[in-house]
């Protein structure tokens, strides 16, 4: 077996590369971690959110959102306070300023993501989006089975 045409060392290294060019938005320009980044844009696009869903959408575990949390919550940018229905989780809501932070990163992510899907005509973009649900499902599948 090559390496270099392993399947899953294939995507761990286009997943890494696309990670680090959206990075030099968040991070260099805006000083976001990937694990801040991924938190305040799942609360941007769902509102307040539990710190279990928070974890559950963003594919971080307990402790990366934990250190995540504190560093937005000590910036600023963050409110988290206790859930009413369970008082062992936490809910977080941006603050405004997190709110304008990401309304200034989107665009800018978005016009890099648009920049990588430029390669791709129309069907094949449609093709990658059909792709990608098949082999999630797949792999999700294979987690399942053990």
């Amino acid at each position: 077996m090559k390496l270099q045409s392993f399947f899953p060392y294939q995507l761990a290294v286009l997943a890494e590369t696309v990670s680090r060019a959206m990075a030099q938005v968040y991070a260099e320009r805006f000083e976001l971690s990937r694990d801040e980044w991924r938190v305040v844009a799942a609360l941007y696009e769902n509102g307040a959110m539990k710190t279990t869903d928070v974890i559950a959408q963003t594919t971080l575990d307990k402790m990366q959102v934990s250190r995540a949390v504190a560093r937005l919550e000590r910036d600023g940018l963050l409110q988290r306070s206790e859930d009413s229905a369970d008082r062992r989780n936490k809910v977080l809501r941006l603050l405004p300023a997190g709110q304008a932070q990401v309304a200034r990163i989107v665009p800018l992510v978005q016009a890099r993501v648009e920049f990588l899907l430029e390669a791709l005509d129309a069907d094949e973009r449609r093709s990658l989006e059909a792709l990608f649900g098949k082999l999630q499902s797949r792999a999700t599948q294979l987690i399942r089975q053990g």
